[in-house]
């Protein structure tokens, strides 16, 4: 299922910008599945998360190998990897739930950014009872939810630039980080299709 492409000329060509045109281009674009709906969706998804993860840490901390400067232009790709692996794993466990059909944009972006910029993404679901509901949003709100990302994403980008001046234990770290929060995204998304 692929969703309309965004139209990016509104947002300024500034780091975080290309982190926002970046993150617009992954959620536009909801990934097939190849999972069936599971009996027991939590024991699917859980397996999912950790493959996932793995591929996340593996993809991450290799690119994190590059050395020094040359490091930092690894910066941007690697986000960009990760962020399609976790939103293939997103696609999947909506699957497992039996609720892939359904999956949109805002989904994509609640999961995959609700526990590292919360207030960003806050907009895009209401809790009714015990059950959550993603809310359709415009594309200017899907903008602006972009471009706070970005910003957000920009400045941790920064900050982990440095590890790239340490290859080997830079690597390690990155691809750490990177397991875990694939393992995040994994949580966001089975909360979310359990109480949908």
């Amino acid at each position: 299922m692929t969703s309309k492409s965004f139209p990016l000329t509104t947002l300024r060509a500034k780091p975080a910008d290309a982190v926002a045109r970046a993150l617009l281009a992954v959620v536009g674009d909801i990934p097939a599945s190849s999972q069936n709906t599971a009996k027991v969706p939590l024991i699917a998804a859980q397996h999912l998360t950790r493959v996932a993860a793995r591929k996340a840490a593996m993809t991450s901390g290799s690119l994190a190998m590059a050395p020094g400067p040359l490091g930092l232009f690894t910066l941007l790709p690697d986000l960009i990897a990760v962020w399609r692996i976790q939103s293939q794993l997103v696609s999947d466990i909506a699957a497992v739930y039996g609720q892939h059909g359904t999956l949109t944009r805002e989904h994509m972006l609640y999961c995959l950014f609700k526990h590292t910029a919360s207030q960003a993404v806050r907009d895009l679901v209401v809790r009714a009872g015990e059950r959550y509901l993603i809310k359709h949003a415009s594309l200017a709100l899907i903008q602006t939810i972009a471009r706070k990302l970005g910003v957000t994403v920009s400045k941790k980008m920064i900050g982990g630039g440095i590890s790239r001046f340490l290859p080997v234990v830079g690597a390690m770290g990155v691809g750490g980080y990177a397991y875990y929060d694939t393992a995040k995204v994994a949580a966001t998304a089975i909360e979310l299709f359990e109480k949908s």
